[in-house]
């Protein structure tokens, strides 16, 4: 009988849990691009998006619990742009790198070829995917992911601390408006054009539904952050 370990198995000691479900940590690491891929040859695979949905959710309950209980001197609004630099895409995409992620991701042929493995939008997708998958396989249970994502949001916290917070831009521009009530904030996603492995997503910030700002980017996080940014201008803030 062969003892060969599969690379699963090389990534489930990296991270410290090990599936009860293998699929799950599949579906978690298969990109669109595969799942596009092998749907045209009439098979049925799963890619890691709705994952990606929960994980984002996950990734916020665990960093946000984190933070009011170790962080009990610091304001709301403290912990809020601490808590966006955690999650941001830069991020996540570095905790990706840190356990060599990228290196188990399912993609189609051409995002594969075209540097997908270490695209940071691809990273942090999977990331979020991966803590999802490690939440539904462990029963729902946040101290399972809290154990395996804690180091690293810890990690670059104390970057943070030694960097300053980064400017978010979203943030910013929802506590400008926030300040009259009834004003409401949106981003909305008006295009995206080019290929599977260079997509290029267009978002426009929209207050009352009036445009107050676009952006462009390979992410549609990254997007909506420049579209804040330039919508910014407008209040007079210098960024």
């Amino acid at each position: 009988m062969s003892t060969k370990k599969s690379p699963i198995d090389a990534l489930e000691k990296t991270i410290g849990y090990k599936f009860k479900d293998p699929a799950v940590l599949t579906e978690a690491l298969t990109h669109s691009s595969y799942s596009n891929e092998c749907r045209s040859k009439g098979k049925n695979v799963n890619c890691n998006e709705r994952l990606e949905f929960l994980g984002d959710s996950v990734l916020s309950i665990v960093t946000s619990r984190y933070l009011f209980e170790k962080m009990s001197d610091r304001q709301e609004g403290d912990m809020t742009k601490i808590r966006a630099a955690v999650v941001c895409e830069k991020a996540l995409s570095k905790f990706a790198r840190n356990i060599g992620l990228g290196n188990y991701i399912f993609l189609g042929h051409g995002e594969d070829m075209n540097g997908g493995r270490d695209r940071a939008s691809i990273l942090a997708d999977a990331f979020e995917a991966l803590l999802a998958a490690m939440y539904i396989d462990s029963g729902r249970d946040t101290e399972t992911v809290e154990k395996f994502l804690l180091p690293h949001i810890i990690s670059e916290i104390e970057c943070i601390g030694t960097a300053g917070v980064f400017v978010d831009y979203k943030t910013a521009l929802q506590q400008i408006v926030q300040q009259v009530e009834g004003e409401k904030l949106e981003y909305v996603l008006i295009g995206e054009c080019g290929p599977d492995h260079n997509k290029i997503f267009e978002v426009e910030a929209r207050l009352n539904s009036n445009v107050i700002g676009r952006g462009k980017a390979h992410s549609k996080r990254e997007a909506e952050q420049r579209a804040a940014h330039e919508a910014l201008s407008l209040f007079g803030e210098k960024n």
